[in-house]
């Protein structure tokens, strides 16, 4: 067995590569790797999206971590970012997210927070990886009264709703948009927070049957949502993902607004209020120039991570900073949150919007962004290994960095979620980076498959 947790937890597909055994050990080691940390009996919150496997593997890690006696709190259906919150709100020790964020539906995940609501730290991550593979490792298993209590958590959507609306100083009235839910966990919070706040919403994608999250919706999938927007012309579109830690946009014209747009339009709105924490943008690799660009032209600090929001946040927190994010949408506002928050971005930019008086096409005219091309290569562990150490595949790439020069740039990756390599390329002509990306993709299938 390989490692256990990626750059987003664990993940893959239920029951195969995680099965219900699976999930109790990990519920066993991570409840033992906090004892070790902790004077009294553990408690953990557990919430999960809407996948038809979330029951079962959820029942499986409750079943781990109460045998070695530790206490649950069941939060149900609802998103990863109010896991996140809960965990400090209900003062628990831990909270665990059953959840494959943007996967469809045979995927799955397990996502562990600390008692602070931040993402487990790489050495804590280790230590349960390493209780997990030994097998053999003696768990202190429980018996009688000792054994942990469930206890079902019935006001958890209503305390995240609370929270989320304390963020922003008004109402949402007289805004007109459609929110896209993805068949996943903000169908259980959506309709409640929007029409709470006063807008005039129309909620999409919302009747999740367990096979239908992300399921040709959401922010991965925005074309239902762009022509909603535009045949009832409404002001604004918002897409969540499945576990609604992401949030794309669309304007009233059905043009996309991603992440690095919501980022470059709500920083330099926080800069001009003094909000911004050392007028400093946290963004990744992945992060379109045009943002850096946007960033470096009002006098804003751009830091570049890798990709991942947990390596967003991890930077924001050793230098202060408050704001960052992803173009996928995770945008992290860390005066409100512990983590990317789709339900969260989506309220502060209509705040922004409605208070500045501006339409969010107006509002995203602020930034430029430069032409992109992506291409995924489908692939195994060892593909993905071959490709990090393969020295032609390296130089190869090398040289098309030295074709586009200072006017592009190449990021080529491994997904820490899913089984491909990413080949991106960006700059002022297009031409020239799709032609640079077709010949690496060639290139990359060629050397792994030998």
């Amino acid at each position: 067995m390989g490692r256990l947790f990626g750059t987003d937890g664990i993940r893959g597909i239920a029951n195969e590569g995680l099965t219900c055994e699976l999930a109790m050990q990990i519920g066993r080691a991570t409840a033992q790797v906090l004892l070790a940390h902790s004077r009294r009996r553990p408690l953990f919150v557990v919430g999960m999206d809407t996948r038809l496997s979330s029951d079962m593997l959820s029942c499986a890690l409750v079943a781990g971590l109460c045998s070695v006696g530790a206490d649950v709190y069941q939060l149900g259906y609802i998103t990863t970012p109010a896991v996140a919150y809960l965990v400090g709100k209900y003062k628990a020790d831990a909270g665990v997210m059953i959840s494959a964020s943007h996967n469809s539906a045979e995927f799955n995940g397990i996502k562990i927070f600390s008692g602070d609501g931040f993402k487990l730290p790489d050495e804590l991550e280790e230590q349960i990886e390493s209780l997990i593979l030994k097998q053999d490792y003696p768990y202190s298993m429980k018996t009688g009264l000792d054994i942990g209590k469930v206890s079902t958590k019935t006001d958890a959507v209503k305390d995240y709703i609370a929270h989320l609306k304390s963020t922003i100083p008004t109402s949402l009235e007289g805004v007109s948009l459609a929110v896209d839910c993805a068949n996943g966990a903000a169908s259980f919070t959506a309709r409640r927070l929007f029409q709470e706040l006063g807008a005039d919403c129309h909620i999409l994608n919302d009747a999740p049957d367990g096979g239908n999250i992300n399921l040709a919706c959401g922010s991965t999938h925005l074309e239902g949502l762009i022509q909603y927007v535009r045949e009832n012309q409404l002001d604004i579109g918002v897409a969540f993902d499945g576990d609604a830690d992401r949030c794309l946009c669309v304007d009233g014209d059905g043009n996309m607004v991603d992440g690095d747009f919501i980022i470059a339009i709500c920083a330099l709105d926080m800069k001009k209020r003094g909000k911004l924490a050392r007028d400093t943008v946290v963004g990744t690799i992945m992060s379109n120039m045009g943002l850096s660009r946007f960033c470096e032209d009002n006098g804003i600090h751009f830091v570049v991570t890798k990709v991942g929001d947990r390596y967003v946040l991890e930077e924001m927190l050793m230098e202060e900073y408050n704001f960052g994010g992803e173009q996928s949408g995770h945008v992290i506002f860390r005066d409100f949150a512990t983590t990317g928050d789709g339900q969260l971005t989506a309220i502060q930019l209509l705040s922004l919007l409605k208070r500045e008086g501006v339409s969010l096409k107006e509002a995203a005219k602020i930034m430029t962004r430069y032409p992109q091309v992506m291409e995924n290569i489908k692939t195994t562990q060892d593909g993905k290994l071959k490709f990090l150490i393969d020295p032609q595949i390296k130089e190869f790439i090398e040289e098309k960095k030295e074709l586009l020069g200072h006017d592009g740039r190449i990021v080529a990756r491994v997904s820490g979620t899913e089984p491909l390599i990413r080949i991106m390329a960006e700059g002022i002509d297009l031409a020239l980076i799709q032609t640079v990306v077709n010949e690496i993709v060639e290139m990359v299938k060629k050397q792994i498959a030998e």
